[in-house]
């Protein structure tokens, strides 16, 4: 799995994600951007990414393309459209990009990295947001000796469960 992280102009979200999947495409990955600010660290996509893949050597996945399949193990939901809060938006955005899967990874991973004025987006969530969209309460967190992280990776998780 390789991470690309930077900034963008988004004018057309479905015009920015079908170039990212063309990419995917041509070298055999798996290729989903999410907003940085709803994103907890690399534990959090590392686990998505994990766990999508496992759905899908068990013939369990939700949707039928990988990098759809990432983000709804990302979000926690099985709903594409509840999903796509975690994806980018059009104006500027701060995308973190996964890649993977595929011989091609380093190859697709330059080819996105091309895409994006280069920056640490990462470790930049919006702790509020993310809290917000998670369901995870102030109560929650306070009976826990647990980061927003673990929580988060817990609600990743969970959506196998959920099936």
């Amino acid at each position: 799995m390789r991470l690309v992280e930077g900034t963008v102009t988004v004018e057309d979200v479905d015009a920015f994600v079908a170039d990212l999947a063309a990419v995917g495409e041509a070298h055999g990955c798996a290729v989903q951007a999410f907003d940085a600010r709803m994103v907890v660290g690399e534990r959090h996509l590392r686990r998505a990414v994990e766990l999508a893949a496992r759905a899908r050597e068990r013939g369990e996945a939700i949707a039928r393309d990988r990098a759809v399949e990432i983000l709804l193990y990302a979000a926690g939901r099985r709903q594409i459209d509840q999903a796509l809060a975690l994806g980018v938006s059009e104006g500027e955005d701060r995308p973190v990009v996964v890649v993977v899967d595929g011989e091609g990874e380093a190859d697709a991973a330059a080819a996105v990295a091309d895409r994006l004025a280069s920056a640490s987006t990462l470790g930049g969530y919006d702790e509020e947001r993310v809290a917000s969209y998670y369901g995870i309460t102030a109560a929650e967190r306070e009976a826990t000796d647990a980061d927003l992280e673990a929580l988060v990776c817990e609600r990743v998780a969970l959506l196998a469960v959920e099936k």
